[in-house]
């Protein structure tokens, strides 16, 4: 009489594969509509990777001029908030009196009327690879949030000077979207775009202190 065969294992149930970008942002445009909503009703509706996705979603104002007023300190703050927890290693997370900030009525609007175009790009360019850059949490990690708390410092100064926010917006946005999708490409433009943005920066204060001294002189002339 022959044994009877072993039963055949079951494999585990495939992964279902995250949500894109643009479909998490467009599920939160649509629950949150255009009336005004707090902090903690955007990490609730984001669930999961609620906190690098508001990191990508706050720094997406400052990546094409759209006028928000009133709104920059906070978002830039909260960007450096949430990045410096992840740079020391310890959980995202945001305060109870910050989550109970509100976002002015239209916020997701008018972000997403002129970023659109910024997401599908992003869309189109990210996929795991060069995952040496990426790295293990513990490791490469805390060095790329440390760069985003950086780049946030520099958002949440008062510069009245063209485009100087727009590089560092780009490497919170390159950064955080390349660690979300681990794409280590995203990550080293997004280092760039923050050297960059440095660069400009010190430039302009050069140009600028150099100028002063010339017109000091002119007038003790």
């Amino acid at each position: 009489m022959s044994s009877a065969s072993p039963p055949l294992q079951q494999s585990p149930p495939a992964q279902a594969p995250a949500p894109k970008l643009s479909t998490e942002l467009a599920r939160l445009r649509a629950r949150l509509g255009t009336r005004p909503v707090t902090l903690r009703e955007v990490t609730v509706t984001l669930r999961g990777r609620a906190y690098v996705l508001i990191i990508i979603l706050f720094s997406l104002p400052f990546v094409v001029p759209i006028p928000l007023p009133g709104v920059s300190t906070p978002l830039g703050a909260a960007i450096g908030f949430i990045a410096l927890r992840m740079a020391l290693g310890r959980r995202p997370w945001l305060p109870a009196k910050w989550q109970r900030r509100e976002l002015p009525a239209g916020f997701f609007q008018k972000t997403f009327a002129l970023a659109e175009r910024v997401i599908r790009w992003l869309e189109a360019l990210l996929r795991p690879r060069l995952l040496w850059v990426v790295g293990e949490p513990a490791g490469a990690q805390r060095l790329h949030s440390l760069v985003i708390v950086l780049a946030a410092l520099i958002l949440l100064l008062p510069l009245p000077i063209p485009f100087s926010n727009t590089l560092p917006a780009w490497a919170i946005l390159l950064i955080a979207a390349g660690v979300l999708e681990r794409d280590g490409l995203a990550i080293l433009l997004g280092h760039v775009a923050f050297v960059l943005g440095g660069l400009y920066l010190l430039l302009l204060g050069t140009a600028a202190q150099q100028l002063g001294q010339s017109f000091w002189h002119w007038l003790n002339a």
